[in-house]
């Protein structure tokens, strides 16, 4: 370092040090070897910085901005300085300087240096810090791995602090993210291969309140208050009972629906829409005319616009997440949201969002999780085996078999089984939790084989695999012991073979399936006790159905489930805005009755329906004995057709088919006919 930065450092001014050749001399040496101490010092700080930084080497005479010494003066040119300065330091010089003074002068500019290696060192990493952030940003499209970066910014990501959170949930926890069916097809597909072209129109799309279910589109019609609204009935044990209310013109419009459905027009309802285009009962109807005219864009989206219609009629204390909101189902104004988020999640799953048609399960379940409506526990572990949440599964049996007997339901005892056999076969999996799941997941396939035999031969047939001779004409899962079983457990096993059977035929499955089912045979052959326990339950327990169960296969149009349904269940006109309505429902207002338009005479047009029905009466309707003897009429029509029907069963059900017998002798002449 050269001697006027010195002096300029230490404060000091011409004329006032004494002149001493000596010790001018012994100063110089001294800084002459420290200056070469500290430079020896910064390369080494700065070493990495310029590997890691720069490829190429700088030459000699380039200047080094990186140098701590830039502030004070050129190290490149201190050797041609250093002459004049010492010139300048003998003429301005008048009184010495003494060792003592400067030892603390040069420490205090170590210090002054190191503080500005420091600064410097914190300049480059607050220059390399955007460029991290674009880096982590950009990393990829995955959904998931924004959402987490996100919230570990936010400072809400607590799974650091404790992994087992996720554990801790309720088993019906519902996420907010996971309602949106875009995040899981990012996760599939990419964020660019989803969005698309999406972004920039946004900047042009008209407002619309922010919602959870559904997006609104620029296609819909513009949204006014439809006379929808959510009331707080009660609150008790931290439970909330809210309905549904319809406002006076609301139920005008609900008037004029029944007479559209009454109509049998569907372009009625396309005309009442027009004037009222969020009437969610309309929208749930018509939604159901274009799906079966294959017309599922346009079916999907009328859902979803009933679904927007009911989320912003949403009370401010109602949670779709939280647990704790419950609607009653008995409440005619209620069911219209249960059947939109239920079809809203069976589109959801045809579409290939497994995981978010999940969600709405839970959703459904958790806003009445003891009465179940719609019955989801035969739906939820189809889903969970859908997008490959075995845990979950595994885990809301667990919790609920003990108050809901969930091993009676053939759907539980099959896919909790095979969630078992999936979790021991993952790679994260331990070697002993591995071993002990897979002996537990051959346990329960046992007991399922055992409870509901008739499962096995339709599964197997759906899947295409032809049984072995062994199991095909065993008794135990011959066609006899399934003719003698109750009809209502026939609903249950083909509700679960018509929906599940795609998730058994993978050939791993298959032989998984195939040695459990020889040790089943063996089970059986050896008279072990638990079969005969099983068939008593069988007689016992599945002689009435539940009406939701019903509601439930219904709605599902599964044929394997819809034609073992009751007589006393198909007779019936089932509406698809409200099918199956329960027993006890109640109804906050009712449909007026419809006035008599007919005239005093009688007219041509009345004549010829009294010609066709004697009893028609257009002025004052039929008299209460014509009532009776219609409906004793109608009584003795259905006996007549459920005997007919129960004929035909036993009938088809005893036909064997033989083959004729062939004369083993080879000797025959084959032309002879006699």
């Amino acid at each position: 370092m050269s001697s006027r930065a010195l002096r300029r450092l230490k404060g000091k001014q011409r004329g006032q040090e004494d002149l001493d050749l000596a010790e001018l001399r012994v100063e110089e040496e001294e800084e002459a070897a420290r200056e070469g101490e500290e430079l020896e010092e910064q390369e080494e700080v700065l070493q990495p910085v310029r590997g890691a930084g720069r490829k190429t080497k700088r030459s000699k005479s380039q200047k080094n901005i990186s140098n701590i010494y830039e502030l004070i003066g050129d190290p490149d040119n201190d050797t041609d300085k250093s002459p004049t300065d010492e010139e300048n330091v003998l003429t301005g010089r008048s009184h010495g300087v003494q060792k003592q003074e400067c030892q603390p002068d040069m420490e205090t500019t170590k210090s002054d240096s190191n503080e500005k290696v420091k600064k410097k060192k914190k300049k480059k990493k607050k220059k390399t810090a955007p460029g991290d952030v674009q880096e982590e940003s950009t990393a990829g499209d995955d959904i998931d791995a924004l959402l987490e970066t996100i919230e570990k910014t936010n400072g809400l990501s607590h799974q650091s602090e404790d992994s087992g959170v996720s554990g801790h949930r309720p088993v019906l926890y519902v996420e907010h993210r996971n309602l949106n069916p875009e995040n899981e097809l990012k996760r599939y597909f990419g964020a660019r291969a989803v969005l698309g072209d999406q972004r920039p129109r946004q900047r042009q799309r008209q407002f619309h309140r922010s919602t959870w279910m559904t997006a609104p589109k620029d296609t819909w019609p513009r949204f006014s208050k439809p006379g929808i609204s959510m009331s707080l009935l009660e609150s008790k044990n931290g439970l909330h009972f809210f309905v549904f209310e319809h406002s006076r013109e609301y139920q005008q419009v609900q008037f004029r629906f029944f007479d559209a459905v009454e109509s049998m027009d569907p372009n009625n309802i396309v005309v009442l829409l027009q004037l009222n285009p969020y009437h969610v009962d309309s929208l749930l109807q018509l939604s159901d005319v274009c799906r079966i005219q294959e017309d599922q864009e346009t079916a999907r989206d009328l859902i979803e616009r009933a679904l927007y219609s009911f989320e912003c009629a949403f009370h401010p204390v109602f949670s779709l997440t939280s647990g704790t909101s419950r609607l009653d189902y008995r409440r005619a104004e209620n069911r219209a949201f249960y059947l939109a988020v239920y079809k809203h999640m069976m589109f959801l799953e045809k579409r290939g969002c497994p995981r978010t048609a999940l969600e709405y399960c839970r959703l459904l379940l958790s806003l009445d999780p003891d009465n179940d409506p719609l019955f989801m526990l035969l739906l939820i572990d189809f889903l969970c085996l859908r997008c490959r949440e075995y845990a979950s599964l595994i885990r809301l049996y667990e919790e609920w078999e003990v108050h809901r007997k969930l091993s009676q339901l053939p759907n539980f005892a099959y896919s909790v089984a095979l969630a078992l056999y999936h979790s021991s076969q993952q790679e994260e999996t331990p070697p002993e939790e591995s071993q002990r799941m897979k002996l537990k997941s051959d346990r329960m396939l046992q007991d399922a084989l055992i409870m509901f035999p008739g499962v096995l031969m339709p599964l197997l047939d759906l899947c295409t695999v032809q049984p072995d001779a062994a199991v095909s004409s065993h008794d135990f899962f011959g066609p006899r012991n399934r003719i003698g079983q109750p009809s209502a457990l026939s609903v249950l096993e083909g509700l679960y073979v018509g929906r599940c059977h795609s998730m058994w035929k993978e050939a791993g499955v298959m032989l998984w399936m195939e040695g459990n089912v020889g040790e089943v045979l063996k089970r059986v052959d050896s008279k072990d006790p638990f079969v005969e326990e099983c068939l008593n339950k069988r007689k016992q327990g599945y002689q009435i159905v539940p009406r939701h169960i019903h509601r439930h296969v219904l709605l599902s149009e599964i044929k394997e489930a819809t034609s073992a349904l009751p007589l006393d269940v198909t007779a019936q006109p089932v509406m698809s805005y409200d099918p199956l309505p329960p027993l006890d429902s109640i109804a906050s207002y009712t449909r007026p009755e419809r006035p008599n338009a007919g005239a005093s005479n009688e007219s041509t047009l009345s004549l010829f329906f009294r010609s066709l029905l004697p009893n028609f009466n257009l002025q004052g309707g039929q008299r209460p004995e014509d009532d009776l003897e219609v409906a004793r009429a109608g009584r003795e029509l259905n006996q007549e057709v459920n005997r007919l029907m129960v004929a035909m069963r036993d009938m088809l059900a005893n036909i064997q088919f033989q083959e004729p017998q062939r004369d083993d002798n080879p000797d025959r002449d084959e032309e002879e006919w006699d």
